[in-house]
């Protein structure tokens, strides 16, 4: 699902706080907010590219920053939300903000680099310039 955000289009997911989720603090283990990143990461890929696309190329992370700003609790009402920064020639800049609806107050705010690899050959590659279009919408100046 996608909105726009200041105008622009931004991806977004629902996210369940599950009980395994919740750490010995009684809030959303760091950890879970990664893999949330990813999931909707995942998810904006796999809703946009057509399948030969997604045949051909593979993403890998090959960073990942994390800012924790508010705790997440059993029962939040939670959506994970994704655009596009920077592109360059190999990389794409994801940015992601994890937001509790009910306040809509920014739990945490990611900002990931991802490599395009070939499956055919496990080698990163260049981004075409087709794939850049794809997510052209949501490409947001920083």
């Amino acid at each position: 699902m996608s909105f726009a955000k200041h105008g622009l289009q931004v991806f977004e997911i629902p996210i369940e706080v599950r009980p395994q989720d919740i750490d010995d603090n009684d809030h959303v283990n760091n950890v879970v907010y990664l893999q949330w990143i990813f999931d909707v990461a995942l998810e904006h890929w796999n809703v946009s590219a057509p399948q030969g696309m997604k045949d051909a190329y593979g993403w890998v992370a090959t960073r990942h920053e994390i800012d924790y700003r508010r705790e997440a609790l059993l029962g939040d009402p939670i959506v994970a939300r994704t655009w596009i920064g920077t592109v360059d020639s190999r990389r794409f800049e994801r940015l992601t903000e994890i937001v509790r609806t009910s306040d809509d107050h920014v739990l945490c705010r990611g900002r990931s680099i991802w490599t395009l690899l070939s499956r055919d050959t496990g080698r990163i590659i260049r981004i075409p310039p087709d794939m850049v279009q794809l997510f052209a919408a949501y490409m947001h100046p920083r």
